[in-house]
């Protein structure tokens, strides 16, 4: 069996994260709400529970909403991620439950980043 190169690991990357993460025809969006220690501590829990009231109000389907732990920025908590069909994921910090209720209706519904509460857009890789 050859070896595989990085090329061949980003493409097989890359057929991945088509198939497991925001499908055609299926989820349009996948929001995640960072909630280690530090999250939590910050106000994490608020956030997703205005994230969630937000989108039973606006009866939406079509966005997938779950956690993680820390994001790795203790002192930008509390973050979410925002995962949009074809456009690379934005992580956004220093949330409260106003912010995330703007990201919602621009970002997720809008189509249009909130440049003022982004902290990095893009995925991260290690090649």
């Amino acid at each position: 069996m050859p070896k595989l190169t990085v090329d061949d690991l980003k493409k097989i990357k890359e057929e991945y994260k088509s198939t497991f993460t925001l499908r055609e025809g299926g989820y349009r969006a996948k929001i995640t709400v960072h909630m280690g220690t530090c999250g939590i501590a910050a106000g994490a829990r608020e956030v997703m529970n205005a994230l969630m009231d937000e989108m039973a109000k606006e009866n939406i389907k079509d966005v997938i909403v779950t956690n993680s732990g820390c994001a790795g920025f203790c002192s930008r908590e509390p973050m979410a991620t925002v995962e949009m069909l074809n456009h690379a994921p934005v992580k956004y910090q220093l949330l409260n439950p106003e912010k995330i209720r703007r990201i919602f209706k621009e970002h997720v519904q809008g189509g249009k980043v909130v440049d003022e509460f982004a902290l990095v857009a893009g995925s991260e890789t290690s090649y």
